[in-house]
């Protein structure tokens, strides 16, 4: 019998037949094998095939993986032994990296966090070949943020130290353009667009310029007249917002991001703007402004008019004239059904936003940046950074000391970027260095949860989200202090808020709760403060191949408890979740909450937490289940108000035909290449 078995660092330990079973399961699922016993029986002939070659020795990890690949192949699985080998090859070559990146044992890099790299960050040549490690990676941009810093070489070390742990990383058009050709180093903007022709064009060129570098762009299109009114230079009539924003969506799709990501915008028209239901209305066709998303800016003035049923201005903004009066309640009703069926509008509280600006004496905030988290004013322009909080659990509690130093080095490094930047235009460089705001925000929310455990839909949960967001805002608040008096402060600080607080503010806003996408997959943890989207499921990735996947997490839980099985994992990859799955104790279902299990108001409650404390925004999706009602959607928005959020956005399962995760159907549970959580459908991928 083999009882043991050697590793690759040389050290020997019990031999587990389940992981050869496990390992062939996950193949066989992949190459569109649905039969679970078929794994446990090929696992049986492997063990047979070692205890012949192996009676007197230890096999090594290889040898197994070699009989694996022999027995695949001798009992017809072609297919299936080409699948294990494939990821046997990724393994290899992630343990490789990881020896590079000096990278710790946990979290480990995944393979899809490799194919990221490799697709979308690592430099190329102009024959499209990748010319550096991720570490060079990593390296390239330590140096050139810490190259404008009073003591470069150390800051070198440092922030090299925080990426290559995996504890912070910066947003992507830092980590595509820091050190090389393209400089642009920040990830959001606000651009003006006023009510002439120039304007609007001048808008366009620049969106065209930042989106090439891997910025996203956010426009307030209200000053725009309505559509039908007079254009009297032309003595013709205007075709309102939404037509221009056509015109902004085609050019989006031309551009692609550079060929880095796909364009992103965010559209905005307020609430009293005589367009407001042909915009509320205006991506309820498939296909139609699919680089957009667009949020409804309601006043408070609007949300009295919901509340008590009364009726509601529309006023021109060319002249302040009120051109029809609307019963709010149907505007309001309108905007809920719209955001049922898409997914857009969603909506931005503007008086809240306009309540918490910090610099008032420099202009009212109209618009956000594409995801909704940065309200900035126009030709503003910010960088975003998070921390990954999975990496901050020892032993059962929070390290707030190890925590506290990775956000003072990441403030530091995030005030940098804006010095190494190379700005698309004099008037963006201008603002933002102005007031010069940073976006430090969090990843990993719901590991952190889950390895505290904490069920994400508790009170305990929204205490800790307050209490993380209070903690990592004051600490890079003092840091922020710090700065300003050793570097000077941000130059509107005379007309800020912090005037009366501190005697130097570095930065206007110090903090931002991004939807992190492909840092946190590079990160391995779950996006931003979304909840877990899938336990296990299907990654689609590169050239139509598939990855099986088991969040990590979860896996270890199975195993220390006893409850591991590859049939198991089948079973839950259905759906993505545990929660109807026989074999997991209910204590585990609890704390393994994904996002469709969680009520909605708990996603509300867990936004509103840490908005309390973010001087920026914080972008959320409320997940909603396929069955869920317009009514569901109105109570989602109005608690958002009641709660004080900034923003609120609705996903509701199924409403658009092209989403990048299903978890219902006649598949297993699958997600695209680059979903990390938050909103399903394409267009939220930033």
């Amino acid at each position: 019998m083999i009882s043991r078995i050697r590793k690759r660092d040389g050290r020997v330990v019990k031999f587990q037949q389940e992981r050869i079973t496990s390992a062939i399961h996950r193949a066989l699922i992949a190459s569109g094998e649905k039969d679970g016993e078929k794994a446990r029986r090929l696992s049986d002939e492997v063990v047979g095939l070692l205890e012949r070659r192996f009676a007197k020795a230890v096999p090594s990890v290889e040898d197994a993986q070699d009989a694996v690949v022999r027995v695949l192949r001798e009992r017809g699985y072609g297919r299936v032994a080409e699948e294990y080998e494939r990821y046997r090859r990724i393994k290899h070559e992630i343990r490789e990296l990881r020896k590079k990146l000096e990278i710790e044992e946990e979290p480990k890099l995944t393979a899809n966090a490799l194919e990221v790299l490799r697709r979308r960050y690592l430099l190329k040549n102009e024959r499209g070949e990748i010319v550096e490690t991720p570490a060079e990676m990593l390296r390239r941009v330590a140096r050139a943020v810490a190259s404008v810093d009073e003591n470069p070489e150390r800051s070198e070390r440092e922030f090299y130290d925080i990426m290559r742990r995996l504890e912070f990383l910066p947003n992507s058009p830092t980590l595509f353009n820091a050190g090389a050709p393209l400089r642009q180093l920040s990830a959001c903007f606000v651009l003006p667009v006023e009510d002439s022709l120039e304007s609007i064009f001048d808008a366009l060129k620049l969106m065209a310029i930042i989106e090439k570098t891997g910025g996203g762009v956010g426009f307030d299109f209200s000053n725009l007249r309505p559509k039908g009114d007079v254009v009297r230079s032309t003595k013709g009539v205007a075709s309102g917002p939404v037509s221009f924003m056509r015109i902004f969506d085609v050019a989006t799709e031309v551009i692609k991001a550079g060929g880095k990501r796909r364009g992103a915008m965010m559209g905005i028209l307020r609430v009293d703007h005589p367009d407001i239901e042909e915009f509320i209305r205006s991506k309820s066709e498939e296909g139609v402004l699919t680089n957009f998303n667009i949020s409804v800016a309601v006043t408070d003035e609007f949300m009295r008019a919901v509340e008590k049923d009364l009726e509601f201005p529309l006023v021109n903004p060319r002249n302040g004239e009120t051109v029809r009066r609307v019963k709010a309640g149907e505007i309001w009703s309108m905007m809920a059904e719209q955001a049922w069926k898409t997914g857009d509008p969603g909506v931005i509280f503007i008086d809240e936003i306009n309540r918490r600006n910090p610099t008032p004496e420099v202009g009212r905030i109209t618009a956000t940046n594409p995801c909704g988290e940065q309200p900035l004013l126009p030709y503003e322009s910010c960088n975003l950074g998070s921390i990954n909080l999975a990496r901050f659990v020892r032993r059962g509690r929070v390290d707030w000391r190890r925590l506290g130093r990775t956000v003072r080095t990441a403030v530091r490094f995030l005030d940098n970027v804006i010095d190494a930047n190379e700005f698309p235009h004099p008037e963006i460089e201008r603002m933002t260095k102005a007031n010069r705001k940073i976006g430090l925000g969090v990843m990993g929310f719901a590991d952190m949860l889950v390895m505290l455990g904490i069920p994400y839909d508790s009170q305990r949960a929204v205490g800790l989200a307050g209490e993380i967001a209070r903690f990592i805002t004051d600490t890079a608040r003092k840091e922020s202090a710090r700065l300003g008096r050793l570097r000077g402060s941000f130059p509107n600080f005379s007309r800020s808020v912090w005037r009366k607080k501190y005697s130097a503010m570095r930065n206007a806003t110090v903090t931002t709760i991004a939807p992190t996408g492909t840092i946190s997959i590079i990160a391995g943890c779950s996006s931003g403060v979304e909840p877990i989207f899938a336990l296990s499921f299907m990654r689609r990735v590169l050239e139509g191949s598939r990855l099986f996947e088991v969040n990590p997490l979860f896996e270890r839980v199975a195993k220390e408890r006893g409850f591991y099985s590859a049939e198991l994992l089948e079973r839950i990859a259905r759906t993505g979740s545990a929660r109807d799955v026989e074999g997991v104790p209910e204590d585990v279902k609890r704390i393994f909450r994904t996002a469709l299990d969680i009520a909605p108001e708990w996603h509300v409650r867990i936004q509103a937490a840490f908005q309390r404390h973010i001087d920026n925004s914080v972008s959320k999706t409320v997940n909603l289940p396929q069955d869920a009602t317009v009514d569901d959607v109105k109570r989602v928005f109005e608690l958002a108000y009641r709660l004080k959020c900034k923003g609120i956005t609705v996903y509701r399962y199924g409403s658009k035909r092209e989403q990048v995760l299903y978890v219902i159907g006649p598949e297993h549970a699958h997600a695209e290449a680059e979903y990390s959580g938050g909103c399903p459908s394409t267009v939220c991928i930033v």
